[in-house]
Parts: C-alpha cells; structure tokens; sequence
C-alpha cells in the first residue's frame, strides 16, 4: 500500500511534468493553480491559496484556462484577497510583501494603455491646477525620484514647461466656458470679489452669474484680473472691462456685485464704463450694489468693537478653562453639580470668523453660574466676569444673533438662498434697529448707533433690487411689500411701495419695448413662439376662410395681452407658501403664459447676493494671496485659478450652494 507522500506524489503533477505535454504552458494562470489527476483521463486545476478545484480537462476536452483567470483577476479568491490585506502581491510565493511578483496579470476588463508622454505631462497639470501645487513641485527631488521610478521612460519636465502646459489647459477649457456661455438665454450677472497681496497688489476675481435655457443656475470664474492699485477709482471699472472685453459679454452685462470699499468716484468711474458699453436698465437702479455676506461681517465687527471690553473678559474666562486640562475637568464637574440645562460646550474663538466670536459667547453666556463657581483664588483667574459683564454679552449676543441668522442662509449646503429671504432678513434687522434707537441704555445707544449706518445705507441700496425679486416669487408678489413697508415706513409707507411699483412696471415696459440682447438661443426661444403662433395662424386661414379679420383681432389683442402681462400676474391670486417652494421650476412652467415677463424674471433672480464663497462669509479679515501665487505671473494666476473653477464644475450641474444668488442695487431713500 502506498504512502501518502507517494499518493501525493502521483496526483500532484504540475503542468511542466506532464509525460504527454506537447509545449511549456505559459499562461500566467499557472503561478497560482496546480493540476491534479483525479482520476483516469481527468484533470482539474487546484487553487494554490484557497485550495478551491475547477475543471480542466476530461479525457480529450480541455475547459481552458478563462474561468481560472477569472478567479485570481477578478478577485473571488477568498484567499487571495485576504493576503492583498497583508500586502500580498499577486504572482508572490507566500504572500508576503518582501517576494518579488514573477509577473503581473492583466485581466480583458483592464486593456494595456501604451506609455504617452504627452499626455502624462497633461495628467501633472490637471493635478498641479485641481489640488493647488505649487508649479516648482515638478523640480523637486523628491518628485522626480518617484516619477522616474513609476515609469523610467519619462522625461521630467521644468518649471517653464509646467507652467506653459497649466496655460494651455486654461486655453482649452476656456473654448467650452466661451460654448457654454454662447448659450446662455439670459443676461449675465458679475460679482467682483478683491483680494490682496503682501505687495499691496489687488486680485479681482470676476465671477459671472447665469441661469440656462432649463431655468438651472450656473456660476463660473471668469477672470482674474491683476490691480496694482486696488484702491483707485478706477479699478473696478476696469476689472469690469476686461471681463467684458474678453468674454464678448457687453450689451449682455445686467448687475455687478462688489465686496471691495468703493467710494463715489470708483462707483461713478464704473456707472460710466458700463453706460458706454451696455444698455442701462431701469436707469441704471439694478446695476451696481454691495455684497450682502461683506455688509453683515462690517456690522458685526462693529457690534464686536463697541463690546470690546467684554468679549475680552469672556474670552479672558474662557481661555482659562480650556488651556488646562485640570480647569476644564473641574469646570466639566461643577456643570454637573448645577445641572446646567445647555449642551453647548466652550471653544475659544478664531477672531478672523466673527461667528465663532459670537457661539463662543453664546456657549459662555449659558454656562455662566458655573464661571461663577470658579476658584477665583487661583492667579491665573483673575475676576469672574460681574453680573453686569452678563448683561452686556446678552445684548451683544441679541445683536448678533440675527446677523448670523442671515448670513447662515449662506452657507447653507440644503437651501438655496433667495433674494425674498433676504429681503425680509434685512428688513427684520432695519425694523429691530428703529426700535432700539429710543432706548436709554448707553451701552444698547453705543452698538445701535455702530449698527445703523451701514444697515440703513444698504437698505436703501439695497431695496429695490430685493422688493422686485419678492414680487417675481408668485407666493408674495407685491403683498410682501405692502406689508412690510408699512411696518418700517408708517405713514410713508404708500410712497416707498409705489417706488416698487413704478419701477417694476418701468422695467417691464423696457422688455417689452426692447428685444433683448442676445444670444442665438434667446432669439430661438422667441423664434420658436412666434413660429407656433404663425403656424397656428395659417392653419386658421387655410380651414376657416373668411375669418381673416378675426385673425388680426386676435394678433392684435393677444400683443395688448403681452403688454399687460405684469398686470396679470400680480392680479392673480398667491400661491400656498410651501417650503420647497422653487421659484425658477415655476417659471419654467410658466414662461409660455408670461413670455416677455418670465425673461424678465430670469434675469432677475439671476442677480447675485454675495461674492463670498461659503468658506468666507464670517471673514473679517481681507482675503490675500499668498506670496507663491503674487510671485507668479498675472496670467498664470489667472490661469490657474479659472482653470481649477471649470475643471472641478465639468460633469456636474452646479447648484448656487457654494456661490450665492440674487442681489443688491440702488434704489429707496430712507
């Protein structure tokens, strides 16, 4: 009787001891599986890590060796996949990371790409330009020894080279930007953000504000364009004009929206730029206004300065628990001892993000009988912060709260902001203020007055812009601002509401008056009415003869209708205020029954809030360049910048989640 190492002996035959083989095998399949006799005439192919047996051959029919690649390539060896856990390399001996593979197997599903040069240097400026690396990275030693280790074949490429591959992706994406534009139905919208350097250089970052034939709204960034003297009156304008300039937009432009300070002669310098090279609407009343996220960071650095003093000592307390760990146990435990009923916990503040100021005094605000209960012994804790110190951060705190309310909507990830919140945001602020001006508190006296300055300017910048983007929302339409102008306005208020209605009605009967500008799809999309209408027109005639005078009856009161449709709309009754409520889809619905005023409507709530991105709404300080991007060329700053905006939006459809919409333009007089 035979051992079992005979008996191993007898059936473990690998392929190359085969008596009948013909030819060495020289499928890679073979470093992983093992033929076994199993029985006169058949032969199955053995797993070497799982053991698993899978059909080879039985007496002349051979099964192939596609369901064995399959088992390794794709990844059902149970026991395969779990050496890869530890490193294993597919074609090792034992599994381990040290064995050298003898070769790598490429499965059908993963076909060989052949080694291109030129499209590796691409791939490093797609990198360099989505993750902000710096363009002398390519010259890194470091960077170097990994690429030619990755693939030897590869010519490293120099800063000069890298850089003029980043431009050239620019150029690229810029053609499909110019496309995508080209078919935009509507006017456009700028925001103008400025930035700063070390050098006292500007960066304006100019980002135009679209919404598409299918009532989506689109952002990208334009330009950015090199000031050397940002605080000149004329740096704005002529931001402005190379935009226009590059992008073909005049006569397209409908509001720019900035967050730099601008006195009168900057403003003025741009109001006359833009009357030569765009047609002005409504005299010019929507075309130019602030940023919304830069006005509430001005007002609620204000109300932080007038209550220095007690920021600092909350701060002062606040500092002391969290900088040692011993402190904030004993904080920790003497908020248990009182059952303080608040899950808010203290976090020292970033003073460059005036809303971490204000949770920060929140969060101390509700914990104060425990500050009170600190050992006030201990030198490092100096005074716990007085009755009256309490006071004085709950006035701050009810000061703030509604700044950072509104400025929330911003950087809400779910809700789209909309002028019609902020609209009724700004006119809750405004309505708060005229009643606190009469109070006797000096302390409430010194914030009111540090507040209402800049409230009341940008309301009156502000208002007819927001009051005529609530009336194009069907759930309020004029009521809205009925309603509210006769809170703030008592007895005056019929003169404000009827500056709403006149302008409103005014900029409908320039749309009507006027074709708008434009591009080839807006002059299909009325194309495409006027065809409908003249195709149902000669159907009428050519089945009801004699009828023609009825036909000019209806053409021409149907072009009175068309005249009239503002009217219309505001007589009909307001729909439900839902929630989801989405402005845009409704218009969409609706551009056939509102021609003219839907247009209208686009492009109106096409005009942008804020320049702030959501990173950047609580900012108080203003956003600088670093010194790499200001060493760098103007163009290839811009370049760059443009470039990493259009390549992270290719694909997607962007939401106005990140970037905001609607706006901010001259109009009331308070």
């Amino acid at each position: 009787m035979a051992t079992p190492e005979e008996n191993n002996a007898l059936v473990m035959v690998t392929p190359d001891a085969q008596p009948n083989k013909r030819r060495k095998k020289k499928s890679i399949v073979w470093e992983h599986f093992t033929i076994e006799t199993v029985s006169p005439g058949c032969r199955r192919a053995c797993c070497n890590q799982c053991k698993q047996s899978f059909a080879y051959s039985t007496g002349s029919k051979v099964a192939g060796t596609s369901h064995l690649k399959r088992h390794i390539a794709k990844g059902t060896c149970p026991a395969l996949l779990r050496n890869q856990g530890n490193q294993y390399t597919p074609g090792s001996g034992n599994g381990t990371a040290s064995d050298t593979p003898k070769r790598r197997y490429r499965s059908p599903s993963s076909p060989y790409i052949s080694f291109d040069a030129d499209r590796c240097r691409h791939e490093i400026a797609k990198m360099i330009i989505m993750h902000d690396y710096p363009l002398h990275m390519v010259e890194h030693s470091g960077f170097v020894t990994f690429v030619q280790n990755l693939q030897p074949r590869f010519g490293m490429v120099s800063f000069n080279t890298v850089q003029g591959d980043c431009v050239a992706t620019y150029l690229r994406e810029k053609q499909n930007v110019m496309k995508f534009i080209e078919g935009m139905p509507g006017r456009v919208c700028l925001t103008l953000d400025t930035w700063t350097s070390s050098q006292s250089l500007g960066y304006v970052f100019v980002t135009g504000h679209f919404i598409d034939s299918d009532w989506k709204p689109h952002r990208r960034i334009l330009n950015v364009v090199m000031e050397p003297y940002p605080d000149s009156d004329t740096a704005l304008s002529h931001a402005v004009a190379c935009c226009l300039s590059d992008w073909s937009l005049e006569g397209k432009l409908f509001s720019v929206t900035y967050n730099h300070p601008v006195g009168e002669p900057g403003l003025e310098s741009l109001r006359s730029l833009l009357c030569i090279k765009n047609p002005l609407i409504l005299n010019g009343q929507l075309l130019i206004g602030n940023c919304i996220a830069h006005t509430l960071s001005s007002i609620a650095k204000d109300v932080l300065w007038a209550g220095r003093d007690v920021v600092k000592k909350i701060r002062d307390s606040v500092k002391y628990v969290k900088t040692s760990e011993s402190h904030e146990e004993k904080f920790v435990e003497l908020k248990e001892q009182l059952q303080v009923p608040t899950e808010r916990s203290l976090s020292l503040d970033d003073q460059s993000q005036w809303n971490t100021t204000y949770l920060m005094l929140v969060a101390a605000s509700e914990l104060k009988e425990v500050f009170s209960c600190l050992d006030t012994s201990d030198p490092d804790y100096k005074e716990a912060p007085s009755m009256e110190h309490w006071r004085q951060v709950e006035t701050v705190c009810a000061y703030l709260r509604p700044l950072h309310d509104a400025a929330n909507i911003l950087t809400s990830s779910t809700n789209s902001p909309t002028a019609i919140t902020f609209f009724h945001e700004v006119w809750k602020i405004q309505t708060d203020l005229a009643r606190a001006v009469a109070s006797e508190d000096p302390f409430i006296s010194v914030i009111t007055k540090a507040m209402q300055e800049k409230i009341s300017k940008y309301w009156k910048d502000c208002s007819l812009v927001l009051a005529i983007a609530v009336v194009m929302d069907p759930r309020f339409k004029l009521k809205l601002v009925e309603f509210s102008f006769s809170k703030l306005y008592g007895e005056d208020a019929p003169t404000y509401i009827k500056i709403v209605d006149d302008g409103i009605h005014e900029l409908f009967l320039e749309y009507v008056a006027l074709p708008l500008p434009l591009t080839p799809t807006y002059a299909d999309e009325g194309n495409t009415e006027n065809n409908m209408r003249t195709e149902d027109h000669q159907g009428t005639l050519l089945s009801d003869n004699g009828l023609t005078d009825f036909d000019m009856f209806i053409m021409e009161t149907t072009s009175q209708q068309m005249k009239s449709e503002l009217d219309q709309y505001l007589e009909e009754s307001l729909l439900p205020r839902v929630q989801e409520f989405d402005v845009l889809s409704w218009w969409k619905l609706n551009k056939l029954k509102y021609p003219t005023l839907s247009k209208m409507a686009r492009d109106i709530l096409t005009i942008p809030v804020s320049t702030a991105g959501p990173n950047s709404v609580f900012d108080t300080v203003n956003k600088e360049l670093d010194e790499y991007r200001t060493s760098l060329r103007p163009e290839t700053v811009e370049a760059l910048v443009c470039a990493k905006d259009w390549l992270r939006l290719q694909g997607q459809h962007w939401s106005f989640v990140s970037q905001t919409r609607w706006a901010i333009m001259p109009l009331l007089p308070i």
